[in-house]
């Protein structure tokens, strides 16, 4: 599962990582994006990658409502590709997410520690990502998106089953190509090397929601409560 995560890069190198286009932005720093909160994505335009906020929370173009929103923060790997919610995003609208890392909690409920899984360069990673635009609403239509998960890496699997999808540079433009098939899309959904990621646990500052600072991905202190 990735139920929050942080953007908190420059312009500059969320532009230079993923090949952005057009002209230069201030891009808000969030350190603890969380569900049905708008946040960046990088989508396939007419004029090459287009960087634009979304809703965090897929609704698909059939739905309803919005309601459903909260619950699909999350694309599961294993049955993105024939699930009615996400079938038609995966075959055409895929996107990447640009984070600067995501959290996971472990522990019995009530006693739960936050960790921060991030790069060890501490660069910017890139989510596999699938978004949609709902038109039925009585306001103005709005686009959302979810972010795929897999099972997660020996090194991750003691905080959590699942991780998000990290895709690796290499593959993007094959991720984000409209000619891709479902088949050669999926195989891309696969666990990061251990290597390329790392943790470190974090103080009950993150747990909240409106708490979106620094304090959140700062790691825990000797004189602080964690189950490490």
């Amino acid at each position: 599962m990735c139920g929050r995560f942080s953007q908190f890069h420059s312009w500059r190198e969320v532009h230079t990582y993923l090949n952005v286009c057009g002209p230069a932005r201030n891009l808000p720093a969030r350190y603890n994006v969380a569900p049905t909160q708008e946040a960046a994505v990088v989508r396939q335009g007419t004029k090459g990658r287009a960087l634009d906020f979304l809703r965090w929370g897929l609704v698909p173009s059939w739905a309803k409502d919005s309601s459903m929103a909260a619950r699909m923060i999350n694309a599961r790997a294993e049955t993105v590709a024939h699930k009615p919610s996400f079938r038609s995003a995966f075959h055409k609208r895929r996107c990447l997410v640009p984070a600067d890392g995501f959290y996971e909690w472990r522990g019995t409920k009530g006693a739960k520690q936050a960790y921060r899984i991030f790069s060890p360069d501490r660069g910017v990673l890139a989510f596999a990502g699938l978004w949609e635009r709902w038109e039925k609403g009585y306001g103005e239509p709005f686009e959302s998106f979810t972010i795929i998960t897999t099972e997660a890496n020996s090194k991750l699997a003691p905080l959590h089953a699942r991780m998000p999808v990290i895709l690796d540079p290499v593959d993007f433009e094959y991720w984000l190509s409209p000619d891709l098939v479902a088949n050669d899309a999926q195989a891309l959904l696969r666990p990061a090397p251990n290597d390329d990621v790392e943790f470190h646990a974090v103080s009950k500052h993150v747990n909240n929601v409106r708490n979106d600072d620094p304090g959140c991905i700062e790691p825990l202190s000797e004189d602080q409560d964690s189950d490490v």
